[in-house]
């Protein structure tokens, strides 16, 4: 797997060369598509895992189509501010928001009013299913395996653990790992993932749970130690076993959650269908491919699959992140 990236490459890439123009199939009654640049709403940050597959994906689709992909990052309130700029564009396809399942699932959670309704508003065009999330001690506190968490969680009563939200998979995971042991771990939320490693670097934490590319920095210090991954197994440490095979019942332990593509709802079917065709082509493009092995992430899937995984996992990440009783903010 490649682990050398140039984000810059990506981030300051503006399109690539224009392809011959492309005439929609079966959508003549709305014209060609594309008919002008094409804007795609990133809900994160420059430079993390979300914008560098939203300029990857886009750079690609540019190169198709033969026209300007533009990225535009519109951070904040947890993709959800991205989420209504592209609830509320035409629905012709040449808006296009790129966010993660938060954005997609837990909002309307944790939220009194997110400013959109995924069901209503957004229609997703293909999405990329999570990966494994580890789950590492700190090598201060002796943990080396699932019966070790388990153990020293009890026996001291309470267990610092780091998660990079509120309401996101770690916090979910320590509701649910402290309903069937019976234990009184405590949540820790930061502000993202990096500080976050931080806490398991200097000891602050016991235990955080986060990506296999984001833990490197305190695996490969020796600063902590992968004892288990939440829903599924990682390439790259195939030994690491997941929860459920290590006895954990919850049946959140069983999604993965997403990063993914969605458009206004409206949208004709043909553009949708057509976009998810690109998306899933993608995946043999080169800087395609390297950016989905630095972050350990599957392909792309198409318009039916990835709203078959959407349907399946969303009453599990519903009434997981609603027995967390949390005010919705």
């Amino acid at each position: 797997m490649s682990t050398k990236f140039n984000r810059r490459h990506f981030i300051a890439a503006g399109t690539a060369a224009f392809a011959s123009p492309f005439l929609l199939r079966g959508a003549s009654a709305q014209g060609a598509w594309p008919s002008r640049q094409i804007r795609m709403v990133c809900s994160y940050p420059a430079g993390g895992q979300t914008d560098l597959l939203a300029r990857g994906f886009g750079d690609y689709i540019s190169r198709q189509v033969g026209k300007t992909v533009v990225i535009e990052n519109k951070a904040g309130a947890s993709g959800s501010i991205g989420a209504q700029e592209v609830a509320r564009a035409e629905p012709d396809g040449h808006t296009i928001l790129c966010s993660i399942s938060t954005t997609f699932v837990m909002n309307r959670v944790m939220m009194k009013n997110p400013g959109y309704d995924m069901d209503k508003d957004l229609a997703l065009v293909s999405i990329i299913p999570g990966s494994g999330l580890l789950m590492v001690a700190s090598t201060k506190s002796g943990i080396k395996s699932f019966d070790d968490f388990v153990a020293f969680a009890r026996k001291s009563g309470r267990m610092n653990f780091g998660t990079y939200s509120a309401g996101s998979s770690p916090h979910i995971t320590i509701n649910e790992l402290n309903k069937q042991y019976g234990l009184n771990i405590e949540p820790i939320h930061y502000r993202g993932e990096a500080p976050m490693w931080t806490g398991i670097a200097d000891g602050t934490l016991d235990v955080a749970m986060g990506s296999y590319t984001a833990a490197q920095s305190v695996l490969q210090s020796n600063a902590g130690v992968v004892f288990a991954v939440h829903s599924k197994k990682v390439d790259a440490i195939p030994h690491i076993k997941t929860l459920p095979e290590l006895g954990a019942t919850s049946k959140f332990f069983t999604v993965s959650g997403f990063s993914g593509w969605a458009v206004p709802k409206a949208t004709p079917q043909p553009i949708v269908d057509r976009l998810s065709e690109l998306f899933v082509a993608a995946n043999s493009d080169p800087k395609v491919k390297e950016i989905l092995a630095t972050f350990v992430l599957e392909p792309a899937i198409g318009f039916k699959e990835s709203n078959a995984l959407y349907q399946r996992e969303l009453p599990v990440w519903l009434e997981a992140g609603q027995a967390l009783g949390l005010p919705p903010a």
